[in-house]
């Protein structure tokens, strides 16, 4: 699996950032998504072109997308692409929110987890790696509800951390064989 580093030579807000896609390896079994794409933007009329620019040689020309509307503030019904126009649908019960759907007339369809742009890049790339393997048995939002209660641990573990260092814990020293409530001898009467 490795990352297709692109820069579209289309003018637009994304040109000069490579595309952020990782697809399952060509020839292995379908699973239940085809890889992940992380935009930078929740902006389909600015992200589509640089995505199916990448896609249409690999895949054959993408004709149509579909998106669950959730996640996406503006889903304009047709993205003028390199040479063509994409159709852009939404289905807001049918879809899970986090997925993108692309479709070729000549080859099929493929599903890919979108990485919200807002998520780090360390949780970003375990989720691309998870979202392109060809053994993966998890939907797109299972991967995304799974990251999130990643991030909710680590966030409480930091928490914990904090509240034991500032309660002295990570720079206390260790007790002594002495105990702070040991009572010493000769000082029961004092």
């Amino acid at each position: 699996m490795t990352t297709i580093p692109y820069t579209p030579a289309v003018e637009d807000r994304t040109s000069s950032l490579p595309l952020r896609l990782l697809l399952a390896p060509a020839g292995t079994a379908p699973a239940l998504l085809d890889g992940a794409w992380w935009p930078r933007s929740r902006d389909l009329t600015a992200e589509l072109p640089a995505l199916t620019a990448v896609l249409d040689p690999l895949w054959g020309r993408i004709t149509h997308v579909t998106v669950n509307p959730t996640f996406w503030p503006t889903s304009p019904r047709k993205v003028p692409v390199a040479g063509h126009v994409v159709g852009v649908g939404w289905f807001k019960a049918e879809q899970d929110p986090h997925k993108l759907l692309l479709l070729s007339y000549t080859v099929g369809r493929w599903d890919l987890l979108v990485v919200p742009p807002e998520t780090s890049p360390a949780t970003a790339a375990r989720l691309m790696a998870e979202a392109a393997d060809p053994l993966g048995t998890l939907t797109a939002s299972a991967l995304m509800n799974e990251a999130e209660q990643r991030r909710i641990a680590e966030e409480t573990e930091l928490s914990l951390v904090s509240v034991w260092d500032s309660e002295g814990g990570h720079g206390a020293s260790l007790p002594t064989s002495r105990s702070p409530h040991a009572v010493q001898p000769g000082a029961e009467g004092a």
